[in-house]
């Protein structure tokens, strides 16, 4: 077994997990899906198909990102300024209603877990240190946060305005992490993967059939020294970091302690 390879398995032994939350944890961008389908048939545009409603969407909130951030309430002043452009006309104040309370539905909507994370969660914790990283408006993320009943499984859940490099680096020292022993696991491209190894860390990609479109991205290759894994089922995570596997490789660590003369337990 060379040095590398003993690395690799000393990290996997008790190291930090972070989670990404919104379709990662729980369930989140179907509602946003379901609430532009039905804006969409309310618009009925006499000219433009579907697809170019939802373009000239998809334009307006990636500039209202950068006013409102992320969440219901940008996504409501989206589709005012969508209605009204293409309608070229101010809303009439029932109109107006009925699109906010499109975004309004989203924040209201029953908390729903993806399969299998409660449980998982419960496995990992206590044998690794997890820690719980989403971002938007805080106030609407902790409420998430809250109803998830996810909270005491973390070390710590922090709501970030942004998920780039920078919070990321922010993250590594307010937490004390070491990046070698940290991993980063979610559903985005854009958010979760690529940031994650730009500052050292490795990660887990666990794929989501309605992530955002805003967040896809070619995924970046992991540097030397650095693993990438991709699991299809949030529960596959105990086959790389679940009880079962730190007994193992506590038990290979012990056996190469063994084996370089120190007191390695058989």
């Amino acid at each position: 077994m060379t040095d590398s390879e003993f690395r690799a398995i000393q990290s996997n032994d008790c190291q930090t997990l972070i989670f990404d939350g919104d379709d990662t944890l729980w369930e989140n961008n179907i509602y946003f899906e379901r609430a532009t389908a039905d804006f969409i048939d309310w618009l009925d545009h006499a000219h433009l198909s579907r697809d170019e409603v939802r373009a000239v969407l998809d334009e307006i909130e990636h500039v209202n990102i950068g006013v409102h951030g992320y969440g219901s309430v940008m996504y409501g002043h989206s589709l005012r300024e969508t209605a009204e452009r293409l309608r070229n006309e101010e809303l009439s104040p029932d109109e107006l209603a009925t699109i906010l309370a499109f975004a309004e539905r989203i924040s209201s909507h029953p908390m729903e877990l993806i399969d299998d994370v409660e449980s998982t969660l419960s496995a990992l914790h206590g044998h690794h240190r997890l820690l719980l990283l989403t971002k938007g408006q805080r106030e609407e993320q902790e409420v998430k946060i809250a109803r998830s009943g996810l909270t005491d499984l973390f070390d710590a859940a922090i709501v970030a305005p942004e998920k780039d490099i920078p919070t990321y680096q922010a993250v590594v020292v307010e937490h004390g992490l070491d990046p070698a022993q940290t991993w980063m696991i979610g559903n985005s491209p854009k958010s979760d993967i690529n940031p994650a190894l730009a500052v050292g860390m490795h990660a887990v990609f666990i794929p989501h059939a309605e992530t955002w479109r805003m967040e896809h991205q070619d995924l970046s290759s992991a540097p030397d020294g650095q693993r990438f894994l991709t699991v299809e089922r949030f529960a596959g995570l105990l086959d790389h970091f679940g009880p079962a596997r730190v007994r193992d490789m506590r038990s290979v660590r012990s056996g190469r302690t063994d084996a370089l003369g120190g007191k390695g337990e058989r």
